[in-house]
């Protein structure tokens, strides 16, 4: 999560000098390389097997291409924080996938925690002076990025087990290209030309590319695997949390009183929502000793 907070810096860094679909895929294209010189020197690779081919095209679908379509798109309309904020609310619609095609069960004290951090969360993005500001565009390509990363994490967990999670992100990677080569030629193509690259937006590029596209990828991937995707999600609300408060100490973006207090209720919320697995895990190592 703090990894993907720095994306949202990262990325309206790098829109500086790159148009959204061309920094996407050459985002893409550097992860792909990254990930493959890793599972060769590692001897990790794997093939994809006929029969999981259409999950992993799926996966590739919904994230990488639809949520950074959306993703990215958006923060070119958008600040960072109420970006960041958008996203928070994936734990909220996420139990609600898992419990349909997953039959996750949906205890009480994770969605306490949800609506809890949701209240922070308002907190977060509100100003006691202007109230709410956002473009419409912006928030719908934001909300475009809130349904693929729940299709997204609900495919993930249908993926099978034999493959690891190194594999499972450098595929959606790799699958992700076929998507974006075509559209990248479609928007940006003839302006390649045109582009100015400055230091700190090429930068910016290789660090999204590294931390965001693969190492969050790959933690997350992990998580999902391991609690389930509803648990997982509200780690989520996380993001605009961090996400203010590296804008506040890399942008000089001030943080109000009303944020600070919204960035506590916001981590009060996800120990709500955890509090349920910690007891169970408590229990169990109780019992066993």
């Amino acid at each position: 999560m703090i990894f993907w907070s720095f994306s949202f810096i990262w990325t309206r860094v790098a829109i500086l000098s790159f148009p959204p679909m061309t920094l996407i895929t050459l985002r893409l294209i550097l992860a792909s390389v990254l990930l493959f010189g890793v599972l060769k020197l590692t001897k990790r690779f794997q093939l994809i097997q006929r029969k999981d081919l259409t999950l992993f095209l799926l996966l590739a679908l919904f994230e990488p291409f639809l949520y950074y379509v959306g993703e990215t798109f958006g923060l070119t309309m958008l600040e960072s924080t109420p970006a960041a904020v958008i996203i928070s609310t994936i734990p909220l619609f996420a139990p609600v996938f898992a419990f349909i095609f997953l039959r996750e069960r949906i205890g009480w004290t994770t969605i306490l925690g949800i609506v809890i951090s949701l209240i922070g969360v308002f907190f977060v993005i509100y100003d006691q002076g202007s109230g709410f500001s956002a473009n419409p565009t912006g928030v719908a390509l934001m909300f475009l990025a809130v349904f693929s990363a729940i299709c997204y994490a609900t495919i993930l967990k249908k993926i099978p087990g034999n493959y690891s999670s190194m594999s499972i992100i450098f595929y959606q990677s790799l699958l992700g290209l076929i998507y974006f080569i075509p559209t990248f030629f479609l928007t940006d193509f003839f302006t390649i030309q045109s582009i100015k690259v400055s230091n700190q937006s090429l930068l910016a590029l290789f660090l999204l590319a590294i931390f965001a596209s693969v190492i969050a990828f790959i933690l997350f991937a992990g998580a999902v695997r391991q609690v389930g995707v509803t648990r997982t999600n509200v780690f989520v609300n996380l993001i605009p949390v961090f996400t203010a408060i590296l804008s506040w100490l890399i942008l000089g973006e001030l943080l109000t009183t009303w944020k600070w207090i919204g960035i506590a209720v916001v981590v009060f919320g996800l120990f709500v929502s955890q509090w349920h697995n910690y007891k169970n895990n408590r229990s169990s190592t109780e019992d066993i000793l």
